[in-house]
């Protein structure tokens, strides 16, 4: 499916949403709220059939984290990026898609472990290369003591 005909079809489901066109991907943003049940849209309507996640990653933003998943229906040929921003930086937190897309579960655990990003009703989470206690090394405001590591 084209750019601009799968921009249409995801306009038609979330009217509301402004939909960006990159050079790459189509990008769509929805709020922690939102996550879960677009999601399941996303991947349950005939017209998009995204059913796999092959990327969820972390970035730390001035007065928030974002995370960012990439879906590809691999039925239909397209892709899609989708965004949502934490509420703040004091406990970061949005819902779990490890439900949905059964990759996310590591990609997740890998986000909550180098950022702190806590995904809600994930069924494992837990720190996947450090050990309780070490910080978030991928966070700005990140410091290391013992390393003198600052950023």
């Amino acid at each position: 499916m084209e750019k601009s005909e799968l921009k249409e079809n995801i306009l038609k489901i979330f009217p509301e949403k402004e939909i960006k066109e990159t050079q790459l991907f189509i990008e769509m943003t929805v709020s922690p709220e939102q996550l879960h049940d677009a999601c399941l849209t996303l991947k349950n309507n005939p017209e998009l059939q995204f059913d796999y996640l092959f990327c969820l990653t972390g970035v730390d933003l001035p007065e928030s984290f974002m995370v960012v998943y990439h879906l590809e229906s691999t039925i239909l040929k397209h892709q899609l990026v989708l965004k949502v921003k934490t509420l703040g930086r004091e406990n970061p937190a949005v819902d779990t898609v490890s439900d949905i897309w059964p990759t996310a579960e590591f990609h997740e655990r890998e986000v909550y472990d180098l950022l702190g990003v806590t995904f809600n009703n994930h069924n494992d989470l837990r720190r996947l290369f450090l050990e309780e206690g070490w910080g978030y090394p991928l966070r700005k405001d990140y410091k290391d003591d013992i390393n003198i590591i600052e950023r």
